[in-house]
C-alpha cells in the first residue's frame, strides 16, 4: 500500500513542529520553504525531500507533484502567503485536502473562502491540532467535542503543588479525558523551562514543580485545579 504524502508548505516555528511530530508515523513528508535559512535548517535536520520555492509563483506551485489522495499543510510564519497559498493549490488541486494555520478571526474567514479544507486557528492549538486530525482520531474526537462549543472554552496552565497525586506519575498513564479536559503539553522542569507538545510523544514522570497546560470549558479547568491538590485519586 503507497504511503500518504504530506507536503507542508513552511518550515518556520509551526512547520517544524509538525513535520517532526509526523516524521515516522507513516507518512511521506515534502516540505517545501521560501526562506533559504529554513531550507537549510530542513535538510540539516536530515528531511531529504526539500524544496526552496518562491511561494508566489503560481506556475512553480501549479508544476508541483500533489496527488489527489496527498495532504496539504500550509503553516507558514506569513499569514498572507498561506492565503495565498491556500488559494492557489485549491484552484489548481480542487479534490486535495488542505490544511491551514490562522492567527485571527479575519485571516480563518479568508482561508475557508480560499478553500481551505480545514482551518487550524492558533488558538485551537495549531501545531498539535494539525498533528492530531493526522495521527490521533481518538484525541480528535475529544478536542473536536470541546470545540463544538466554543463558549467558556479557555487553555489553562497549572503547577502541580507539592503532595499532589501527580507527583512521581507519568502523563501516560494518566486519563485526564475523564475530566473533560485536553492535556496540550510541560514544562518539565528536569528537562529546563521550555514548553513540550504533548504530541512529540514522550512519557514524562510528573514532580512537583512541572507545569500543565490544558484546553477546555472553564467549569471543567476550574474543577481540575481542585483536583490536583489532593493527594490521591
Amino acid at each position: 500500500m503507497a504511503t500518504r504524502k504530506v507536503h507542508i508548505f513552511g518550515y518556520g516555528k509551526h512547520g517544524k513542529r509538525i513535520a517532526s511530530g509526523l516524521r515516522g508515523s507513516g507518512y511521506t513528508l515534502h516540505i517545501l520553504e521560501q526562506d533559504a535559512d529554513l531550507v537549510k535548517k530542513a535538510y540539516a535536520d536530515d528531511y531529504v525531500d526539500v524544496d526552496q520555492i518562491d511561494m508566489t509563483d503560481d506556475d512553480r506551485i501549479e508544476a508541483l507533484d500533489i496527488g489527489e489522495s496527498d495532504l496539504v499543510v500550509c503553516v507558514m510564519d506569513d499569514e498572507h502567503f498561506n492565503v495565498f497559498v491556500t488559494l492557489t493549490l485549491r484552484q489548481f488541486h480542487p479534490e486535495v485536502e488542505i490544511f491551514s494555520i490562522s492567527d485571527s478571526i479575519h485571516t480563518a474567514e479568508k482561508l475557508t473562502m480560499a478553500g481551505a479544507t480545514k482551518v487550524i486557528d492558533l488558538y485551537d492549538v495549531s501545531a498539535t491540532r494539525i498533528h492530531n486530525f493526522l495521527n490521533k482520531p481518538v484525541t480528535t474526537h475529544l478536542m473536536s467535542s470541546i470545540l463544538a462549543d466554543k463558549r467558556g472554552i479557555s487553555f489553562h496552565e497549572y503547577t502541580i503543588p507539592e503532595g499532589s497525586f501527580l507527583h512521581g506519575r507519568n502523563t501516560g498513564e494518566i486519563d485526564f479525558a475523564k475530566f473533560n479536559i485536553l492535556l496540550l503539553g510541560i514544562i518539565d522542569r528536569e528537562l529546563g523551562n521550555d514548553l513540550i507538545f504533548i504530541t512529540e510523544g514522550i512519557n514524562h514522570k510528573l514532580d512537583s514543580g512541572d507545569v500543565l497546560v490544558f484546553m477546555g470549558k472553564d467549569d471543567d479547568l476550574t474543577r481540575f485545579e481542585e483536583t490536583i491538590k489532593r493527594r490521591t485519586m
